[in-house]
């Protein structure tokens, strides 16, 4: 590895020699995100991040646009060493709306705020064997990068201060406010193998009204993302048959999939008075998602040599539709009190179709393109916040704070066209049928209360409670302690223990699709489900309703300025979740005579295998974070430096008996295999280390960002032969990119990622499909190789 990079390390440095000659009128444009006053897990007005009781990461839009990638979730995860954002490929609605994970936690376990209020979720649920398999998370990706001012990100429980899912911690997306000027810029870029071409134009402008008592800031940006494709030649035994081509033919679509996408926000606010305002935020975006499924070869159906000849690969067209708006008021009484109350709401629509497809019951005659229904979430949050500072003749006034808030969700799927599911459906993806649909809602009311002082110049704490109540499942109650003591103003010791909550997501509850598949040497359709656990096929399998994870988490961390300019923070950590809500594994039903008995007893006949929603887990989540920044002055200019290391070890501490009625069956049929106990424990880096250097001078800026990603596994289930489990090594992966300002409008930037092209470890041949799959889904980096880009970019 050293000989490889030493070139590249003998031109930064003849580079690094070289710049100080004209550097001499560089502009001092140190700075430090110490001193950033935080809205994330506190409601002290005036708390900066050096003072924070809890682990916050401050990621301002520098960081987040020092990479090519058009992607919030991306650009974080290469910043944070908690998150792990992989790229999975083939895995219908998760290749296209992809999840990431904090703290190696399933992605549902963090909550998103947006300017400090929550963000809806997605209304897809993921149900393929993915890093985040059965989770419904927030959908990153729709928030628009142009609009972001910094991100916040907590990495502590705080379940108790914001709610359900704040398990892992809160990322909030604090959006750029008032002030006039913009920006606009173009993006260009396409991977060193000669595909996945980006083109992006992106922009905001901020504009004051009302003589300066009103403003608004608007953003947006338009996408345009072509696919990849690393699959690599079929090396089998059976050439045109099934889902096989010809011996040393590639024939799959394996990698990131085509997306066209747009996406506007506008934030604004508006002074009344000295005491009292009003603020509204406004997201929305459209995305056009097409990845790809299995190929099915000439040989899979009689009807394919009639209609391809070749044999086709399916496509899966997501059409996604987001929209959120946030409208409030606030303001402050002479007495001191504060006050906001405001009204949330969210919404996810995600239609289906099935494309380059044939349903072979049709025949040749048979549309190419299907209608496969639709998923959907909404969500209405009303919320009211008080807060009071109280001199108690501590070093620095309380501050007491109380809530309440009510909030309610609606999940919804709706049918496809009958040709997509009748007599098999769509091939690649069958669609929803009536049986499926379903119209679920609920809602939820929460009180909530705060209190933080400064008990002596150096010692500060906090105590915080929530009581939630759901209809659906019953209420919860959590609680949170912390506390920072300053030995010097060097030295500071923090510490957290929170209990928390994550309340299943109503798309957990009630998901339900079976879907056809054709078994073509026997001319026999077979069908495969997920159902509800409160259904009777469920019930029939050992299934029990699904009610709330619970969690207590601990955190102590180390604040350490041991010289000028140089900030160390280390946290470790300690979550327990009991009663986790995982995604059964696949339960094997189609050879098992006793298990076709009790289906067909129950008007199910021909399933061959069934899936559902269960608590049943316990796991330990340790680990520790260890984040150190250091800015070097130079004549006229800066360098900053940071490094990042994570490491982050989850064990499942329980299993749940096998219910009996699984037992009874026989069979080996067991409700958490090996395949989802790897996804939890080892299937994401156990490691991560990053390092990053920013260079900046009079009319150039330099980024180098080096990031080592620890081996991870992948288990085969239990049908499979346990000597196919692959660990993939450690890789790391390196960063450049270089900006000339000829003045202080326009910015000309030239970068990229993974610049030495480097790829996870290849999948041994019997986890391959016979050779054409040669990389991992859950690599942490992906598996494109480099990616170059240019950028133009102009300031007013």
């Amino acid at each position: 590895m050293f000989r490889k990079i030493s070139p590249l390390a003998s031109a930064i440095a003849t580079v690094l020699i070289a710049i100080p000659a004209f550097a001499q009128d560089a502009p001092d444009r140190t700075a430090s995100t110490l001193d950033t006053v935080i809205v994330t897990g506190t409601r002290v007005s005036d708390r900066t991040v050096a003072e924070s009781q809890s682990p916050i990461d401050i990621i301002t839009p520098e960081v987040l646009q020092a990479t090519g990638t058009t992607e919030l979730a991306t650009a974080l995860a290469r910043a944070l060493p908690s998150l792990n954002f992989p790229r999975p490929a083939i895995t219908d609605g998760t290749s296209g709306v992809r999840p990431a994970q904090l703290r190696g936690l399933s992605p549902d376990q963090v909550l998103v705020l947006v300017n400090g209020k929550r963000r809806h979720i997605s209304a897809l649920v993921n149900v393929n064997g993915t890093i985040g398999r059965g989770s419904s998370a927030v959908d990153l990706n729709a928030i628009p990068v142009s609009a972001i001012e910094r991100v916040e990100v907590l990495r502590d429980g705080a379940s108790a201060q914001y709610g359900s899912d704040a398990i892992a911690g809160v990322v909030n997306i604090v959006l750029k406010g008032a002030g006039e000027g913009g920006s606009l810029a173009v993006d260009v870029g396409q991977y060193s193998a000669g595909d996945g071409r980006q083109y992006q134009l992106s922009g905001d402008t901020g504009l004051s009204f009302g003589g300066g008592r009103g403003f608004v800031h608007v953003a947006g940006q338009l996408t345009r993302q072509d696919e990849t494709d690393r699959a690599g030649p079929y090396q089998g035994t059976a050439p045109h048959t099934g889902n096989n081509p010809g011996i040393g033919e590639v024939a799959y679509i394996y990698g990131d999939p085509k997306v066209d996408a747009g996406a506007v926000s506008a934030n604004a606010g508006f002074d009344f008075s000295d005491n009292v305002s009003a603020y509204a935020t406004a997201i929305a975006s459209n995305r056009d998602i097409t990845s790809f499924a299995f190929y099915r070869s000439r040989g899979h159906n009689p009807v394919v040599p009639q209609v391809y000849p070749d044999g086709y690969v399916p496509e899966i067209n997501q059409l996604s539709q987001d929209r959120s708006l946030v409208a409030g008021v606030k303001g402050d009484t002479e007495s001191g009190w504060k006050w906001d109350v405001s009204y949330n709401y969210g919404y996810n629509h995600l239609r289906f179709y099935t494309q380059n497809s044939i349903n072979y019951s049709l025949g040749a005659t048979s549309p190419s393109r299907f209608y496969d229904g639709a998923l959907e979430y909404t969500q209405n949050v009303v919320n009211a916040d008080i807060s009071k500072s109280l001199d108690w003749g501590l070093a620095y006034p309380a501050t007491l704070s109380f809530g309440a808030e009510y909030r309610q969700e609606k999940w919804n799927q709706s049918p496809g066209a009958p040709d997509s599911y009748s007599n098999g459906g769509a091939q690649g993806f069958g669609g929803f049928t009536p049986t499926n649909a379903v119209h679920s809602d609920r809602d939820n009311y929460a009180v909530y209360a705060g209190l933080e002082a400064d008990i002596t110049e150096k010692f500060s704490a906090g105590i915080a409670g929530r009581y939630e109540d759901y209809s659906d499942f019953g209420s919860e109650t959590s609680g949170k302690l912390s506390a920072r003591y300053a030995f010097t103003d060097k030295v500071a010791l923090r510490a957290t223990v929170a209990s928390g909550f994550r309340a299943p997501a109503l798309a957990q509850q009630y998901y339900q699709v079976v879907t056809s598949q054709y078994n073509a040497s026997v001319d026999r359709f077979f069908e495969s489900g997920t159902f509800p656990a409160t259904s009777a096929v469920a019930q029939a399998l050992g299934a029990d309703p699904l009610t709330a994870e619970t969690s207590l988490s601990y955190g102590l961390g180390l604040v350490l300025q041991p010289v000028d300019r140089l900030y160390i923070t280390i946290d470790a950590y300690q979550i327990d979740i009991d009663d986790r809500i995982v995604l059964s594994s696949n339960l094997l039903l189609g050879d098992n005579a006793a298990a076709q008995a009790l289906l067909a007893s129950l008007g199910v006949n021909g399933v061959t295998s069934a899936r559902y929603f269960t608590n049943a887990a316990d796991t330990r989540t340790r680990g520790v974070d260890v984040i150190a920044q250091y800015t070097v002055p130079l004549a006229n200019s800066s360098l900053n430096l940071t490094a990042g290391y994570n490491y982050n070890k989850t064990e499942i501490e329980r299993i749940a008996p096998n219910p009996p009625e699984l037992d009874a069956l026989g069979a080996n049929l067991w409700r958490i295999g090996r395949d989802e106990q790897g996804r939890i424990e080892e299937g994401y880096p156990r490691d991560k280390a990053t390092l990053a250097a920013t260079w900046n001078l009079a009319h150039w800026d330099f980024n180098l960002g080096a990031t080592r990603y620890g081996e991870f596994t992948s288990r085969v289930s239990e049908t499979g032969n346990p000597a196919n489990d692959q660990t993939y090594g450690a890789k790391w992966v390196l960063d450049v990119s270089a900006s000339f300002r000829p003045d202080e409008n326009w910015t000309l930037t030239l970068g990229a990622d993974n610049f030495l092209d480097e790829y996870p470890d290849r999948t041994i041949f019997p986890n391959s499909n016979s050779g054409q799959f040669p990389y991992s889904s859950q690599s942490p980096f992906g598996f494109n190789g480099a990616y170059v880009y240019g950028r133009i970019g102009y300031k007013w």
